[in-house]
């Protein structure tokens, strides 16, 4: 094809397209007008003091009326959303694909992580500081055995030295 064939042809179609997004446009606008015809019947408002604050109480109780459905569906869409994402861990793990989430710090103590780990059936306490062994302190006094290096070395050489080193210290 020719460079002004294309040419010709394609402003052809953008003048169809700019058409048909016109009519669309149009008929978005009239539906919506008909949509607000329907739901929202025309405002009257009354002359009296009284009829105002009787039209401000029914305002606000269809607010409420509409506050509270729209907490119901924010709550539907919140639990699908979490048990979508656990459907897909699920597939995740049929599959044997695991993605890793991504972790977050939490803070549990011995005794909640073996609750979550064994379930709440088993009453199992870890105290891990009753396990612990006490350890007492001795001050040892190599201030008063300061003397001939050479003796101490030769004292404790050979097996017999050693033994006697064990023996000294018990």
């Amino acid at each position: 094809m020719s460079s002004s064939r294309k040419h010709h042809l394609k402003s052809l179609m953008l003048s169809i397209a700019k058409g048909l997004l016109e009519t669309e446009a149009k008929d978005k606008e009239e539906e919506r007008k008909r949509y607000m015809e329907e739901t929202c019947p025309p405002l009257s408002l009354p002359g009296g003091v009284q009829a105002l604050q009787e039209l401000c109480k029914e305002l606000h109780h269809k607010i409420d009326v509409i506050d509270e459905e729209r907490y119901d569906l924010e709550s539907k869409v919140s639990k699908s959303t979490k048990e979508i994402e656990d459907l897909k861990i699920k597939v995740q793990d049929l599959k044997g694909k695991f993605k890793k989430p991504a972790l977050r710090k939490v803070r549990l103590s011995a005794d909640q992580m073996l609750q979550a780990l064994l379930g709440s059936k088993h009453k199992v306490s870890l105290d891990l500081r009753a396990n612990l062994k006490q350890v007492k302190k001795e001050v040892k006094e190599e201030a008063a055995d300061v003397g001939d290096w050479r003796k101490n070395i030769e004292d404790k050489a050979g097996m017999d030295g050693r033994k006697k080193m064990f023996e000294g210290e018990a």
